[in-house]
């Protein structure tokens, strides 16, 4: 029995730490680079604090790690897996508090999250993704195709709902978002669904309009259950490195973000992104991503994640 627990996780594992290759190996070469040439020493640790910021991990967390590299140790020879040791330690005090499982509260019925996030960053994948991982759980899914700018997420969508079989709720290109939220959630309490995911136009922050109508979808959903949406969840793309700081500023005053999504991680070597996310914001990381299939959207831990930045295997 335990071999088939421990096969799953230890093949995320390696999806994990090798979609975070670039983000661990800029880290690490310009580290064993460092300490190769000389004995610990102020100088270096800025160094180290230089590399750790090219690596998006915020300047408190940089200056938080390259002090903690550097403490006891001045004038000493360091070795570069000392220094990673050290950077998986500091990273993972930082994500153990943010690193939350999404919960699904059976009191409300459906439990209706809304997926909000720039156009691009892998919102209706996501969709799809956690599809398929709560049909996998036995549980009764429903999609609205909310993002209706696009005539390409909305067809994205229903082929996600095929391979769910999950039902999808769509109006044609152009369709009023808010009274799609509307009608869908409204079906979904009829159809007695255990979860209602909403897709959303990829607003721009500085749209003002588009914020608008989010949220107008929230007032529009609150007709129909008070307590919705349940969780409000903002999938971000890594690529985009200090940007997705003020997509979360955003979103957070729009919508009432509960929660994050993060994407790419595969596709880019800013992977401290969330790091420094997770410092400023303290919001719940409920899921990453490392890939385009299926399986690569997994449950974000912190232990794994630390080791998968600073090249720990």
């Amino acid at each position: 029995m335990s071999d088939s627990t421990e096969q799953p996780k230890q093949s995320w594992w390696r999806r994990l730490s090798s979609g975070l290759k670039r983000t661990s190996n800029s880290i690490g070469s310009a580290v064993a680079d460092l300490v190769t040439k000389r004995k610990l020493d102020r100088a270096m640790v800025e160094d180290i604090e230089d590399v750790l910021l090219r690596a998006d991990l915020g300047t408190e967390v940089a200056a938080r790690i390259a002090g903690a590299v550097g403490h006891g140790r001045y004038d000493k020879a360091i070795s570069a897996d000392e220094v990673t040791t050290v950077v998986a330690a500091e990273v993972e005090k930082v994500l153990a508090p943010v690193a939350k499982p999404l919960e699904i509260d059976g009191a409300h019925r459906p439990f209706v999250i809304l997926v909000v996030g720039v156009n691009g960053s892998g919102k209706t994948t996501t969709i799809g993704k956690l599809a398929a991982k709560f049909a996998q759980e036995g549980r009764k899914v429903m999609l609205a195709a909310g993002d209706t700018f696009r005539a390409a997420a909305i067809e994205q969508l229903k082929i996600w709902g095929e391979r769910t079989g999950a039902p999808v709720v769509a109006r044609e290109h152009g369709a009023d978002a808010a009274g799609l939220a509307f009608d869908a959630l409204t079906a979904a309490k009829t159809d007695g669904r255990d979860i209602l995911l909403i897709d959303t136009a990829g607003r721009l922050q500085n749209k003002a309009e588009l914020m608008n109508e989010l949220e107008k979808v929230v007032r529009v959903l609150r007709k129909v259950d008070a307590t919705a949406p349940h969780a409000v969840l903002l999938v971000l793309d890594a690529t985009v490195g200090q940007n997705a700081l003020s997509q979360v500023d955003a979103f957070q005053k729009t919508a009432g973000v509960t929660g994050l999504v993060m994407t790419k991680l595969d596709g880019t070597a800013r992977g401290g992104i969330l790091v420094a996310l997770a410092e400023k914001y303290k919001l719940p990381v409920h899921f990453i991503g490392v890939g385009e299939g299926v399986d690569d959207l997994a449950p974000f831990t912190a232990a794994d994640f630390a080791r998968a930045v600073a090249g720990r295997d």
